[in-house]
């Protein structure tokens, strides 16, 4: 492995203060990066749950001084848990691979050895050490508490974001050119971040870091300058609301809500926040501007639109607006479903949101299984006939309709997707019976994992279907008035048109509450009824609604009762099948 030459980069850390009182010794010079023999793990697991997931593949190679002294591999049986389909495609490990592995109980030891006297060292070391520590509990091994490197962690402080997109693995990979790239197989995933290392320890010699000692000691930037900015905090008031850090260019860099500001925007300035995008934040930042509320629920419908508006660097919820995913059907001759993070709005052919790729992905799968759909994206040439026309191999085995399956009655193959358009319209009846005749195949197969991925993305259809009902009748409402008892004493009132706050006001006892419903009736903001309200606002709003203490003052309750039912259809899931 060889040391790479970069442009200039500015180290996102700082150095502790220099201790010059005593006298220097060989002892305080530390370890070298040189001299210091490293662990380098990986793990292929059957999840991300440690409580529940086991390890199915461990890799490690031990290394020092650039050069690779040994390596070790091994698969690993796990005695409880499945390897999951979609964990399957990622890594290519399978049931059947692990059928005749050695257990942890086996291997654990073996790798305890391998890796004694070393640094451990692992790409987002929290899940792979994670995994090991909890292994050695449950199997009586004591933990040997080495000193653990995160590559994750060290590649944030000096490789900034402008120079890579994020800090994945693969994308650390490519930046520095490694000989090894990952794959998704413990091996070759050690190997590469060995590599990764020692570029990463290139950059930090470049900025005068070369040991061990000097490299834990480090600090986000900005650590150091917290106390002095504590002063920001002294006007803030101990009332509900909204919180803003604004730097010297009046720009918002992040933006909060509590029910106390004062204590809560204090609490940025002591050791407690770790966070190294907040520290960062707070040493960029020369004032704090609120927005007093009278309830926490406008604190945070505030929250809400501020972030959607001003799109805060600091705030996660603004770095990934777009986050939510829909499946919807593609405007062809044959549709076929594909995803989507652009809002259809009320578009029949589209169902979701759902809140990550992954899971629409799962939702998309199992509707391609029970609706007689085109999977592939084949396009039928104009004028073809069957005799001229090559399906895709899924069409040759039944798992592609359509004209891959030899059928060119367009009028057909619409008509065949009428059940699908009415799941769309939030009618999931034939959707239910469908997905139950798929559950008792898989079941009557004893494919149990299939049908429990298949039972969970059916879960996610019905609840957001649901989700969606809630959310059009709320929209559709004119007025909603609503009162929530606070623990502090007292009472939020707030009213709701069409889906939005329009007001809120706090009163300290239960026979105001009639007074402060009329006022709000009077001076709350007026709302169109043309669609245009945030879906996190009426999310928030939904939740707050149906907390178990918000109770109504006036207004149509309908709204509590979804039209069709998806709520009682999904609870009629919550059973694994073959329980």
């Amino acid at each position: 492995m060889s040391g790479s030459q970069r442009k200039q980069f500015t180290p996102a850390f700082e150095r502790p203060e220099d201790k010059r009182s005593g006298q220097l010794d060989l002892r305080s010079l530390g370890t070298r990066f040189s001299d210091a023999a490293f662990t380098v793990v990986d793990l292929e697991t059957t999840g991300t749950l440690g409580a529940r997931d086991e390890i199915t593949e461990i890799g490690a190679v031990r290394v020092r001084a650039r050069r690779v002294e040994e390596e070790f591999s091994t698969l690993v049986r796990p005695r409880r848990a499945v390897i999951s389909p979609f964990v399957q495609n990622l890594t290519g490990i399978s049931n059947s691979m692990v059928q005749n592995a050695p257990y942890l109980d086996a291997v654990l030891p073996e790798f305890l050895e391998f890796s004694r006297g070393s640094v451990f060292v692992a790409h987002n070391a929290p899940f792979d050490i994670g995994f090991l520590r909890r292994a050695c509990r449950e199997l009586d091994y004591p933990w040997p508490e080495p000193l653990v490197l995160d590559t994750v962690r060290l590649a944030r402080q000096v490789v900034p974001r402008p120079e890579v997109r994020n800090h994945k693995l693969g994308t650390l990979a490519g930046f520095f050119g490694t000989e090894v790239s990952p794959s998704h197989r413990a091996l070759d995933d050690a190997a590469a971040t060995a590599e990764i290392l020692y570029h990463l320890f290139d950059r930090y010699r470049a900025a005068g870091i070369d040991t061990l000692e000097e490299l834990k000691a480090l600090k986000p930037v900005g650590t150091g300058r917290r106390a002095e900015k504590r002063h920001l905090a002294h006007d803030v008031p101990a009332r509900p609301g909204v919180y803003m850090f604004v730097d010297a260019a009046d720009r918002v860099l992040y933006v909060g809500t509590s029910r106390n500001m004062h204590a809560r925007v204090q609490q940025y300035f002591t050791v407690s926040e770790t966070r190294g995008r907040m520290v960062e934040m707070i040493a960029a930042a020369v004032r704090v501007q609120t927005i007093v509320c009278d309830s926490i629920i406008e604190a945070q419908v505030r929250e809400v639109r501020l972030i959607g508006e001003l799109a805060p660097p600091y705030n996660r919820a603004s770095k990934h607006p777009d986050r939510l995913t829909w499946v919807r059907l593609t405007a062809e001759a044959y549709p076929r479903l594909s995803l989507t993070r652009r809002d259809p709005g009320p578009d029949v052919t589209a169902l979701g949101p759902f809140r990550s790729n992954r899971g629409a992905a799962g939702v998309k799968h199992l509707l391609e299984r029970i609706y007689p759909l085109k999977t592939c994206t084949t396009r039928v040439p104009r004028g073809a006939e069957f005799h001229d026309f090559r399906g895709c191999p899924a069409g040759e085995i039944g798992g592609c309709a359509g004209p891959c399956a030899g059928d060119f009655d367009v009028a057909d193959y619409t008509a065949g997707l009428a059940d699908l358009i009415e799941l769309g319209r939030g009618r999931p009846v034939d959707f239910v019976g469908r997905l139950r005749v798929r559950l008792a195949e898989l079941a009557g197969d004893q494919r149990y994992e299939a049908a429990a991925t298949a039972r969970d993305a059916g879960l996610r259809v019905l609840r957001s279907a649901a989700g969606n009902e809630s959310r059009a009748q709320l929209e559709g409402l004119p007025e909603v008035l609503a009162a929530q008892p606070v623990a502090a004493g007292g009472f939020d009132v707030a009213i709701l048109r069409y889906g939005r706050l329009a007001g809120s006001a706090h009163v300290d006892r239960l026979e105001q509450l009639e007074q402060a419903g009329r006022v709000l009736r009077l001076t709350g903001e007026y709302v169109s009824e043309q669609p245009g309200t945030l879906r996190a606002e009426t999310g928030l709003l939904l939740d707050w609604l149906g907390n178990g203490e918000t109770r109504f003052i006036m207004g149509d309750l309908s709204w509590t009762c979804p039209l069709q039912g998806a709520q009682a259809q999904a609870a009629a899931f919550t059973v694994r099948p073959g329980q």
